[in-house]
């Protein structure tokens, strides 16, 4: 075990917690209107808990144990033989187990974007909690725990994907969820109000910049030089994309918003996610300053082309973020096309199906959309008896 790695992770571990409590929470909380701004926490802090529960029991198993090329098997089911002197590297095995717990957490609350102010909050936690186990861990075993996409004996391509800290794993999978829900779901009834809180939603975004730090960092499981690189990386593109949001935003519409630039700085931080522990500075400049744009493209496209109320924009910004990253390793020369693109569609499609299936399945036996009523009222008060703000003082 080394001191200096261990103590890093324990941080990184804090760090990748904050994006989602209350980093994402906020930054979502945010971008919906007052009448629905609690039942986003309220999805944001159930899925957390549930996660970590449902990670302990037999996702760590899945995503990390010693299966095969397809799953981790069960072998680690609660732990079992997980002591505090058991070794992940260099770090004990229990805070691998804990830095991954977080990304198992944000992954599923990345999803919540898609489909706020109208989804029955029962079929949120079902849907996610079966959408862990089914989709998330083993994606990551696959890439990360030296499965199927991994490299190696066996694994489809020789090279094995390249994803560093979760372009595929995390945001292809998340954004992927988000628009079979949103389709299965239709648009909300009302989709034309502007974010109630934006000031909420900066403060959210500057609590997931902080915590990219870890989530990318961190990363490395180490406290080493290329832990710092994809620290510096991760900044430099989210600053880059933050402002060449904004100036895109002034070029179509006459005004940058706030709302804008730091919607830019997510779709910097997403990209450089996959990439960031092999470029270095010079290629997150122009990750950062082409997503920026790119994303804020996508935008336009899903909800106003293809007419899917994609609400807060996961896809656009998580998953063409994550995609991009993806495949400019291969055009930096980081990562073989093969694998890349390879990595992308297999995932791609094993999320689409099983994503499909999940909704099919617990839809059965819950209601996915609350009532037009409930839906007009505001999720805060129809599903959980509470108001974010006292309208008569």
């Amino acid at each position: 075990m080394n001191g200096a790695d261990t103590a890093w992770i324990i941080v990184a571990t804090a760090l990748v917690l904050f994006m989602t409590l209350p980093g994402l929470a906020l930054f979502y909380g945010g971008l919906v209107r007052a009448r629905n701004v609690l039942s986003v926490f309220m999805q944001c802090f159930g899925i957390a808990c549930l996660m970590s529960i449902l990670w302990l029991a037999f996702g760590y198993s899945i995503a990390f144990g010693d299966g095969n090329l397809y799953w981790g098997g069960l072998d680690k089911m609660f732990l079992n033989g997980v002591t505090e002197d058991s070794l992940f590297g260099t770090i004990p095995e229990i805070l691998f187990f804990a830095f991954q717990m977080t990304f198992a957490i944000i992954t599923p609350a990345l999803i919540v974007g898609a489909y706020v102010e109208r989804i029955g909050f029962g079929f949120v936690m079902v849907f996610s909690g079966l959408w862990m186990l089914i989709v998330y861990a083993p994606v990551a075993h696959w890439i990360w725990g030296g499965g199927l996409l991994a490299g190696g004996e066996g694994a489809l391509f020789a090279n094995g994907v390249n994803d560093f800290a979760g372009g595929i794993v995390v945001h292809q999978t998340a954004a992927i969820a988000a628009l079979v829900i949103a389709v299965f779901l239709g648009p909300r009834a009302s989709k034309n109000k502007p974010p109630h809180n934006p000031g909420m939603v900066m403060i959210g975004a500057g609590m997931l910049w902080v915590g990219w730090f870890g989530f990318n960092g961190g990363s490395e499981l180490a406290a080493n030089g290329g832990a710092a690189m994809a620290i510096t990386v991760t900044h430099i593109s989210a600053a880059t994309a933050s402002l060449t949001w904004a100036l895109y935003e002034k070029i179509k519409y006459g005004k940058a918003s706030l709302v804008g630039i730091v919607t830019g700085t997510i779709a910097g931080l997403a990209s450089i996610t996959p990439a960031s522990g092999s470029i270095g500075p010079i290629e997150a400049l122009i990750i950062g300053a082409i997503a920026g744009v790119l994303c804020q493209e996508m935008c336009g496209l899903i909800k106003n082309k293809l007419k899917i109320d994609d609400t807060l924009d996961v896809f656009a910004v998580h998953g063409v973020g994550g995609i991009f990253g993806i495949v400019m390793l291969a055009v930096f020369g980081h990562a073989a096309w093969s694998a890349q693109l390879g990595g992308l569609l297999v995932v791609g499609i094993w999320t689409t199906v099983m994503t499909t299936v999940l909704v099919l399945i617990v839809k059965a036996f819950m209601p996915l959309r609350v009532s037009l009523e409930d839906e007009t009222n505001g999720l805060d008060l129809s599903s959980h008896g509470e108001r974010a703000y006292d309208i008569t003082s």
